[in-house]
C-alpha cells in the first residue's frame, strides 16, 4: 500500500493523537492540527519532516483554508482528510444557552465543513481521496442530556451523506465514522450547562451508562479504513451496532404504525 498524506484535525489528544501516531509509525506523512501546536512537539521531534504540526482553531474558516493550503503545498497534495476536532456538551435542551449551542455547532459542525470545503479542491486536483468525518454513535442515535452534541453530529451526518453523492464521480470517498464511547478524555474536555432542578430525575435515572472502549484498538482500524479500495459510507467503531439497530427498528415500527396517517396527508 502506497504511503498516504493525511490532514487530521484535533491531533493533540484522543482519537486524533492515536491516528496521527498510527499513520506516522507506518511511514505516512501527516499534517496534524491542534489549537495548541506545542502539544505536537514530541511527535515532531520523533518523526521530523513526516509531520507538519499546524495551529488551527477549526471555527476560523480563513485559518482552516490556510492550513489545508499549507499542508498541500508542503506535501504536494492530500490523500486523507480526517475531521476529528470537536468536544461534547452536556445539558438538557431547556438548559442550553444560545452561546453554548452556537459554540457546539461552530466546532463540531462548521469546523468540519470549513476543512472539507478547503480540502475538496485539493482532492479534486489529485484525482481522488478520502474524507473521514468523525461523527459518533451519537450521530445516529440520541440520549437525554446531550442534545447539543447530537445536533452537531446529526448535522454532520446529513451534510456528509449529500457530499458523498456529490463527489462520488470525482473519485473522492466520504465516510461518516461513528465511534461509540472510548476512553479518550471526552468527559474531561466536555462542557456543561447550568442545571435546572426540573431535570434532576432525568439526570439521576435516565442518563446512559456506556461500555467504554480502548482507543488504542482504533489505530489498526483507521488504517484499514483508509486503505480500503471501496470504503464504507458509514462505519461504527466499537460495540454500538446492537443499540443502533434497536433504535432504527423502533423508528421503522413507528413510521409503519402511523403510515395510514401519513397517507392521509398526501393527495
Amino acid at each position: 500500500m502506497a504511503n498516504k498524506i493525511w490532514f487530521i484535525t484535533g491531533a493533540a489528544n484522543g482519537f486524533g493523537r492515536h491516528w496521527t501516531e498510527a499513520a506516522l509509525e507506518r511511514g505516512d506523512r501527516v499534517a496534524a492540527t491542534a489549537r495548541d501546536r506545542d502539544r505536537l512537539a514530541d511527535l515532531a521531534a520523533r518523526h521530523g519532516d513526516a509531520i507538519l504540526p499546524l495551529t488551527l482553531d477549526v471555527t476560523d474558516r480563513t485559518a482552516a483554508f490556510a492550513a489545508v493550503r499549507r499542508a498541500a503545498q508542503t506535501f504536494g497534495g492530500l490523500d486523507v482528510v480526517v475531521n476529528n476536532a470537536g468536544y461534547g456538551h452536556f445539558g438538557m435542551v431547556e438548559e442550553l444557552t444560545e452561546e453554548e449551542i452556537r459554540a457546539q455547532l461552530e466546532t463540531n459542525f462548521f469546523g468540519a465543513l470549513w476543512v472539507t470545503q478547503a480540502a475538496l479542491p485539493v482532492l479534486r486536483a489529485r484525482g481522488g481521496g478520502h474524507i473521514v468525518q468523525v461523527t459518533s454513535e451519537g450521530g445516529v442515535v440520541a440520549f437525554p442530556g446531550i442534545g447539543a452534541y447530537h445536533a452537531s453530529k446529526w448535522a454532520l451526518e446529513g451534510l456528509s451523506e449529500s457530499l458523498r453523492q456529490e463527489v462520488a464521480g470525482l473519485g473522492i470517498h466520504v465516510t461518516a465514522l461513528e465511534p461509540g464511547p472510548y476512553a479518550t478524555g471526552f468527559a474531561d474536555t466536555s462542557r456543561h450547562s447550568a442545571p435546572l432542578a426540573a431535570y434532576d430525575a432525568v439526570r439521576e435515572n435516565d442518563m446512559p451508562v456506556w461500555d467504554v472502549g480502548d482507543p488504542v484498538a482504533t489505530r489498526a482500524a483507521i488504517l484499514e479504513l483508509v486503505d480500503a479500495a471501496q470504503p464504507p459510507s458509514r462505519v461504527l467503531f466499537g460495540r454500538s451496532l446492537p443499540a443502533v439497530t434497536a433504535d432504527y427498528e423502533r423508528r421503522l415500527r413507528t413510521w409503519t404504525d402511523w403510515n395510514a396517517l401519513s397517507l392521509k396527508a398526501f393527495r
